[in-house]
């Protein structure tokens, strides 16, 4: 049932000719665009990743997978299938699929999943490895790299496909052990290295049409004091774990969080429109109260600005990239001021 109908700027469906407002819709037209989302014909979509997209170590993982496509055939349902109860809440008509496989990059997917990969889809959701390269933690050049390879095959099928990265969140386990690559940095930190390194993959490519900031979401949910900031010293009374039992991956919580980013991002509409009694968090156990602040973390993350063009030149200096950015042209340079 859609009780809001912001939509957050720089999405569309695909099924409405109307442009995306950045404000509130008069309810009438709410309703009117909700109808006719759910009459037209499925918009497809495919989400690429790892062990982050289809929610290893929580409950999320083996959630209504007969929903959706696993490309694979391993039976899993994670964040494509909660995306998925999602859309059927608000309307929407998505035919969902999967093609994931554990402690890859985008690069494992682009060398031997092609022949899955490579189709006419709608829309497309790219999540490589964690720390945006396993052998050189924080370096983007391998994401920039295949996600730029994989957007020119997939545009190569559909010309008018929209691809989203998704950046991820900082992991416990590689901030306070000492073995950890943000060892002794702020918990806030990783996620912001992955998101800048998703910023300039996105920036690299014109045909990349954003990125997704789920670990942001996260920052946002501990900074708030929803969720517990480090899991080694116990956890908060009256706050949730974002992480897994390993620290590393995403809990219940924590894939709750990351799907109902991915919703209000690929759709445009705030997740608020959801309600405190969606569904799937009641078939996982989650309560309306905390379903309550996700949704509005969610809102909140996705209504925030993303940085200018002229902060993109300053974040890629730092590694060698303005090159590829100024190359783009002032066409790739508007989109991004409007994401």
């Amino acid at each position: 049932m859609i009780r809001s109908t912001t939509r957050f700027p720089g999405t569309y469906h695909a099924s409405t000719p109307v442009r995306p407002t950045r404000g509130l819709a008069r309810p009438l037209a709410g309703l009117v665009l909700a109808l006719s989302f759910g009459a037209a014909q499925a918009e497809s979509i495919l989400f690429v990743g790892n062990s982050f997209t289809y929610a290893d170590g929580s409950s999320v993982m083996g959630f209504n997978p007969g929903s959706v496509n696993d490309l694979n055939g391993t039976g899993i349902g994670g964040i494509p299938a909660l995306f998925k109860a999602f859309t059927v809440q608000a309307g929407l008509n998505y035919d969902v699929s999967l093609e994931t496989v554990g402690g890859s990059g985008l690069d494992l997917h682009y060398n031997t999943k092609m022949g899955l990969i490579d189709k006419p889809w709608d829309r497309v959701v790219l999540q490589s490895y964690s720390t945006l390269d396993a052998a050189q933690p924080g370096n983007p050049a391998k994401l920039i790299q295949y996600s730029g390879l994989l957007a020119d095959a997939l545009h190569a099928q559909n010309a008018n496909v929209k691809i989203n990265l998704m950046a991820t969140w900082s992991r416990a386990d590689q901030t306070y052990p000492p073995s950890g690559a943000w060892y002794g940095q702020s918990i806030y930190k990783m996620a912001e290295d992955v998101y800048s390194g998703y910023l300039q993959a996105d920036q690299a490519s014109d045909k990349i049409a954003g990125v997704i900031p789920v670990g942001l979401a996260w920052n946002r949910a501990m900074s708030q004091g929803f969720a517990d900031t480090n899991p080694y010293d116990g956890i908060d009374a009256g706050k949730v774990k974002l992480w897994a039992n390993d620290n590393y991956h995403a809990s219940m919580y924590g894939s709750y969080l990351e799907a109902l980013t991915v919703f209000g991002k690929i759709t445009g509409l705030d997740p608020r429109s959801l309600g405190v009694d969606e569904t799937a968090a009641a078939q996982l156990g989650i309560s309306q109260a905390q379903v309550r602040v996700m949704q509005q973390l969610a809102f909140e993350q996705l209504a925030a600005p993303v940085p200018e063009p002229s902060t993109w030149a300053m974040l890629m200096a730092g590694v060698g990239l303005l090159a590829v950015w100024r190359r783009k042209g002032a066409a790739h340079a508007s989109r991004c001021s409007s994401t």
